[in-house]
């Protein structure tokens, strides 16, 4: 891959990354993370699934761009 299209797939990506992260449910706050919260568990569902998937496999896909970047300069 020459490294104008690893830089090109590295900006849609990351566009597209932002776009699914600001999609999620903002219902979560930093409540849970101390144990605050007194929201019960919810299991992901429908669009909800596919979006948090998503989000993961393209944060690999960008983390090994990064990385083909990093070793071909």
């Amino acid at each position: 891959m020459s490294t104008t299209v690893i830089a090109i797939a590295q900006i849609v990506i990351s566009i597209v990354l932002i776009v699914l992260v600001l999609l999620q449910e903002r219902g979560t706050g930093l409540g849970g993370v101390f144990g605050g919260s007194t929201e019960f568990y919810q299991q992901r569902r429908g669009l909800e699934k596919i979006i948090f998937y998503s989000t993961i496999v393209l944060a690999a896909i960008f983390l090994a761009l990064n990385l083909i970047a990093l070793f071909r300069a």
